[in-house]
């Protein structure tokens, strides 16, 4: 097989995530063979919801070496799950039904079969629970790697939080100097391996206009510290910023990577300038793992018109490697 294939769970059952997929399978060719782990039942009922018609494939995962796959059809491995049953939306049934996708995702990246994985949206506070904070902690938790990261990813300006989905109470004692360098490490290994990019780095402070009122300032304490220990390493960074203005035109003109404290200080504005032109991918592991940068988004399920942009650009990412 020339292109390795592009393996992708369909995350949560009750999600506009198929429709996603059948646009973005109908917006463009990929070289890759792509991979659809889900429930068969599911996606046919979608399909008729969507008016969307492919063949499907079905795929037997102990065959799965053997067998000649490209996008003609919809290759998928099927997961069982009723969509019929009357305790269909259970969380227990919709928890076991993700987390057996995810482990046939999960099982064919470890035996080399591909390095390409597009994880779709779940609900987190349902499925994760307390156990992880996002789906980067866990897939990081069954590959055992420690050091990792989120990167939102657009090819003009891209985004790292130091720290992922914790409360905002948390985040000031969250942050160290340690954890800093070791984040932006990886993003300078990722963007120069990977991306075959020198990232220009600007990273914000914590506090408004890097200034506080409290005795302990984190953004000279710990920000700045962290700063010149990673000039010393020569990486090309420069801040702390204040994030009210870091992401102004004039400002993002001089960088393609600006590093936050917390989640929404850096999402909020990629989201408010590319909507949904973006792709989450886990940095530090030993295989590329992308998610589309929106939820499950129950709301629109049915009305036909979400926007595929995010995996199609997951897609294309992928399909390149």
């Amino acid at each position: 097989m020339k292109y390795k294939p592009i393996i992708i769970t369909a995350g949560e059952p009750k999600s506009t995530f198929l429709e996603i997929f059948f646009k973005s399978i109908k917006k463009k060719k990929y070289r890759s063979p792509l991979i659809l782990i889900s429930c068969k039942n599911i996606l046919l009922k979608n399909m008729k919801l969507n008016k969307f018609k492919k063949e499907i494939k079905k795929i037997n995962i102990s065959n799965i070496n053997n067998l000649k796959i490209n996008n003609k059809k919809i290759n998928l491995i099927d997961v069982k799950m009723n969509s019929t049953h009357k305790n269909f939306y259970n969380i227990k049934n919709i928890n076991s039904y993700i987390n057996q996708c995810h482990k046939i995702a999960f099982n064919l990246i470890k035996k080399k079969y591909s390095f390409k994985l597009i994880t779709g949206p779940i609900n987190k506070k349902k499925f994760l629970k307390k156990k992880f904070l996002g789906v980067t902690e866990l897939i990081s938790n069954k590959f055992n790697k420690k050091k990792t990261g989120m990167l939102i990813y657009n090819k003009n300006l891209s985004v790292c939080p130091i720290t992922t989905h914790l409360p905002i109470k948390d985040v000031a004692k969250s942050i160290n100097k340690k954890l800093i360098v070791e984040k932006v490490l990886l993003l300078n290994n990722f963007f120069t391996n990977i991306l075959g990019l020198k990232p220009k780095i600007a990273i914000t402070g914590l506090n408004p206009h890097c200034e506080s009122v409290s005795k302990f300032n984190e953004d000279e304490k710990i920000i700045s510290p962290a700063i010149v220990s990673l000039k010393k390493k020569n990486i090309n960074i420069n801040g702390p910023f204040s994030a009210d203005t870091i992401f102004l035109k004039q400002n993002r003109k001089k960088y393609n990577l600006i590093v936050g404290m917390y989640h929404d200080q850096v999402l909020t504005p990629i989201k408010t300038l590319f909507e949904y032109d973006a792709i989450n991918i886990t940095m530090g592991l030993p295989f590329l793992s992308i998610s589309p940068d929106h939820g499950p988004n129950e709301k629109m399920i049915n009305r036909n018109i979400s926007d595929p942009t995010s995996l199609v650009r997951a897609l294309q990412f992928l399909d390149k490697n």
